[in-house]
């Protein structure tokens, strides 16, 4: 079945409320979690045009690469190390103006700036994370963080884990 994305105009958080509703119906059938991280990575980044945006899971004590969308990345990451490691280790959504600035940053590419990176949680346990990069300093704040914590909300409610 062919899918369909109704990209929104407006404030950053019209664009988010007009993206949940799709990314909802995208995700509400259909179980298989890659699936679906795959079809939410491509929804965020058609509507926002980050420069990066995809799913780190945790396998074997650390973080691998999973569906994302972008140019290639890092494909582990250690426990607590850089930001993603870090918001697995805190199982806490980590918003970073500017990644030079973050202890320990892991520089998948030098092209991005700032990054958001929130925890999948399962059963209280972080099983992975969404990151989500721009080639922009200070690009994510409290807005984002709501939104895309609305967005894993509804992946980890459709999907099996």
């Amino acid at each position: 079945m062919a899918e369909d994305l109704t990209r929104a105009t407006g404030t950053k958080e019209e664009q988010y409320q007009a993206l949940l509703p799709q990314v909802k119906a995208l995700i509400d059938y259909e179980s298989d979690f890659v699936a679906n991280m795959a079809n939410l990575a491509a929804a965020l980044k058609e509507q926002f045009d980050f420069f990066w945006v995809g799913f780190y899971l945790v396998k074997d004590e650390q973080l691998v690469l999973g569906p994302f969308q972008g140019p290639v990345a890092c494909t582990r990451i250690a426990h607590n190390r850089g930001v993603c490691g870090t918001a697995w280790a805190q199982a806490k959504t980590i918003v970073v103006p500017d990644v030079e600035a973050f202890p320990g940053h892991i520089a998948c590419s030098s092209l991005s700036r700032s990054e958001i990176v929130l925890p999948i949680m399962h059963d209280d346990n972080c099983v992975g994370v969404l990151d989500v990069d721009s080639a922009e300093l200070n690009s994510f704040d409290a807005v984002d963080a709501k939104y895309l914590q609305e967005m894993v909300q509804i992946l980890t409610a459709a999907s099996i884990i």
